[in-house]
């Protein structure tokens, strides 16, 4: 009994270090963070900062650990990942890429810039991950094709696939979390990022084409090779082709319509992985289903659920309002710098999980006018930082990953010297849009 007390007592500081050791733990890499992320919330639960118990003498108990795990979240990332797995099988991302590929001619800078805009265009709307899963053996192949180096082609592809994600409410995670904490609808990213992102990524695809320049050089007989490829066999099954594209249209058109259907995205998705999964053996499906990635948020909405129960999440809010004098460009300003360093260097999920309630508490303070540019201030920050150092984001672990199994080598120093301009001119493009949208 002594214990709970003095948990209680301290239960800011008790969250705050359980939420802390998490991030260690998590950074570190020796442990699944999945499993990390559970046993931080049973601990939550187990020292009482949460309860296990739904209602109290008959009324709901606000403290039930349920409550603080976002399912809107956990629900849109199953069923797109159940889509995105359907999808792929039919072989129409790969038919896609070789008919871009076609059409550069095999001019290696064209290759470079239509392998980057495919690739931020998917990853608008597939999980980055998944995106270059897809794209990878399409580069590599055509890399040989061209013989040089594929190495300016795959990090060109890490970049473009998290600027690429930051473009809408489901390209990347922490759009979806920061999308289901302020009410920000899949419109709302379209109308308010997919402009600054574009001209983002034409930036950064400048830069690199001038990095690259001196290493994209091949000969004519080559270029011919990757303007004649053979894309006839690459579908492999029309009628799932079919099934496929109109369940992804539908669903996208569903976010879009969000304010004429009143559907929450998730309902969407469900209602579009479910009609795929018809046709589908749903235990070969859910087998493609990230579960570590799954529990991992569960877990991870628990423990920032203590944080945010024993009044932490506020402290931080008052914190950060004290820091700029309440001024709402200072404010936004470090958020987004603070975001895109920070994600750089730490997972961009947890970081965003445990900003959203604080700009949700800043918003119930100041107001959701002052609020507003802040979310967009978040979302550029965590989803563009990632591109600072290969372990920035998970995409990039697993392109460099690949790359040295297949003999080439992509080292954390090498990769750092490009993140760090791209991530540089991102937050300065950034920094002069939400000035110029939000805050004159």
């Amino acid at each position: 009994m002594e214990i709970f007390n003095f948990v209680q007592a301290h239960s800011v500081g008790i969250s705050a270090l359980i939420l802390l050791v998490s991030y260690v733990f998590i950074a570190l890499e020796k442990i699944p963070k999945a499993v990390i992320a559970l046993l931080g919330a049973v601990l939550t639960i187990i020292l009482g900062l949460l309860s296990q118990t739904k209602m109290i003498d008959g009324s709901i108990n606000n403290l039930y650990f349920i409550n603080y795990i976002d399912f809107n979240v956990i629900f849109l990332l199953v069923s797109m990942m159940i889509i995105v797995s359907v999808a792929t099988k039919s072989g129409m991302f790969n038919w896609l890429a070789n008919e871009l590929l076609k059409h550069t001619k095999g001019k290696p800078i064209a290759v470079l810039f239509t392998l980057g805009i495919f690739t931020a265009v998917v990853s608008a709307f597939l999980d980055n991950v998944t995106t270059v899963i897809l794209i990878m053996p399409i580069t590599f192949y055509a890399a040989k094709k061209l013989d040089i180096n594929p190495v300016p082609f795959l990090i060109t592809e890490i970049f473009a696939s998290n600027i690429g994600g930051t473009a809408t409410l489901i390209g990347d995670p922490p759009n979806i979390i920061i999308g289901s904490a302020a009410g920000l609808s899949f419109m709302d990213f379209l109308k308010e990022l997919t402009g600054i992102v574009a001209v983002i990524l034409v930036f950064v695809l400048t830069i690199l084409a001038l990095f690259f320049k001196n290493q994209l050089k091949t000969k004519e007989e080559n270029m011919t090779a990757i303007a004649n490829i053979d894309n006839s066999g690459t579908i492999t099954n029309k009628p799932l082709l079919i099934r496929s594209l109109i369940v992804l249209v539908g669903v996208i058109a569903g976010f879009v319509l969000h304010d004429v259907t009143h559907l929450e995205t998730s309902v969407t998705a469900m209602l579009g992985a479910s009609l795929l999964l018809i046709f589908e053996k749903p235990t070969e499906i859910f087998k493609e289903v990230e579960w570590n990635t799954i529990f991992f948020f569960i877990g991870l909405f628990i423990i920032i659920g203590g944080l945010e129960a024993s009044g932490g999440i506020a402290l931080m809010a008052k914190w950060l309002l004290n820091v700029t004098q309440g001024s709402q460009k200072a404010t936004a300003l470090l958020i987004l710098w603070g975001s895109g360093l920070i994600s750089g260097v730490i997972d961009n999920i947890p970081y965003t999980a445990t900003m959203t309630p604080m700009i949700a508490e800043i918003q119930k303070v100041m107001g959701s006018d002052y609020a507003f540019p802040l979310w967009w201030c978040l979302s550029l920050g965590a989803c563009l930082g990632g591109n600072l150092t290969i372990i920035g984001a998970a995409a990039n672990v697993i392109v460099s990953e690949t790359a040295n199994t297949q003999g080439y080598s992509m080292s954390f120093m090498k990769f750092l010297k490009y993140g760090v301009v791209v991530v540089l001119t991102s937050l300065l493009l950034s920094s002069a849009y939400i000035y110029l949208r939000f805050l004159i």
